[in-house]
């Protein structure tokens, strides 16, 4: 069953051509990978395009990415690297030039015109120049960063730090400040033993070890015990003991009025009302007054009233 997805052309063929089109403009030409690699001179980039955009047995009508690489051991540290694309020929190719931080790179808007979105990105994120564009603005960071971070030596924390002001109503960049140092790692596994001290170990100092408990009192004998103190009753006082004594008994004790328990539900078990001895006569309540009790009416015999 066949793919669905046409393959690519073989590379057969098109570092040839590529040096029969582009002459002394060719600075070196791999095939590695599968991919053939183009070279060429910075300054003649431009001719370069054109030539691999119209010449025979090429033909890459489409500018399909442009990706920058830093290797900052070189005197011209950074690769921009172009992918083309034939549409008729279904073949990609790498076209590459390099520079430095100084010397710009001409701009390949004037051929594809998609190109001045491409060479912002590289120009933010490692600082490439490019000669002829126009508008040569940062495109994925903020306005007012510092620094390219797609460079090997640029910070992984970066320069500076934003935070929304609430006294400013913005956000305001500061300086980084970080908690502890990201980039010393030494790999040491700390549960193998490492024999390393950490930030901030030297501040330790250790606690002096606790006093020993006092030894416990030898005990008494029982015959030599003391009599326990009777325990005082309320909060303290600073009267004497004979003085908590006499206002003690000085206090009568208060008489129940019911002699009897109660037994019934009758009032006149309860002793509510009934004078005690020690009381005398009750007074009387001038707002009770005893109403006279009605004798009760003779009934009529059976038959009497009869007729």
């Amino acid at each position: 069953m066949k793919a669905p997805a046409p393959k690519y052309a073989a590379n057969d063929g098109v570092i040839a051509a590529a040096h029969a089109a582009l002459g002394d403009m060719l600075v070196e030409a791999t095939d590695l990978v599968g991919e053939v690699n183009l070279t060429v001179d910075r300054a003649r980039l431009v001719e370069a395009m054109i030539a691999l955009r119209d010449g025979a047995g090429l033909q890459y009508q489409a500018l399909m990415e442009i990706a920058g690489v830093d290797y900052p051991e070189r005197a011209e540290r950074f690769d921009v690297c172009y992918m083309l694309l034939s549409y008729t020929r279904n073949h990609r190719i790498r076209v590459r030039v390099t520079t430095d931080e100084v010397q710009p790179v001409p701009s390949v808007t004037s051929i594809w015109p998609v190109a001045g979105w491409l060479e912002r990105e590289v120009y933010d994120m490692y600082g490439v120049l490019f000669e002829g564009n126009n508008d040569l603005r940062r495109i994925l960071t903020d306005y007012g960063f510092r620094g390219h971070p797609q460079r090997k030596d640029f910070p992984l924390s970066g320069f500076v730090e934003l935070r929304y002001s609430e006294a400013d109503k913005r956000v305001v960049y500061e300086p980084v400040q970080l908690a502890q140092d990201f980039r010393n790692f030494d790999f040491m596994s700390p549960w193998e033993g490492a024999q390393y001290v950490l930030p901030g170990d030297e501040k330790y100092v250790a606690p002096p070890p606790p006093p020993a408990p006092p030894a416990p009192p030898p005990a008494a004998k029982v015959e030599d015990k003391p009599a326990a103190a009777p325990e005082a009753k309320g909060a303290p006082t600073p009267a004497t003991a004979d003085q908590v004594k006499e206002a003690d008994d000085s206090v009568k004790p208060v008489k129940a009025r019911v002699r009897k328990p109660k037994t019934s539900d009758g009032p006149e078990d309860t002793g509510i009302g009934k004078a005690s001895p020690d009381d005398g006569p009750a007074p009387a309540n001038p707002d009770v007054v005893k109403k006279p009790r009605k004798p009760a009416k003779p009934r009529a015999k059976k038959g009497e009233g009869e007729a």
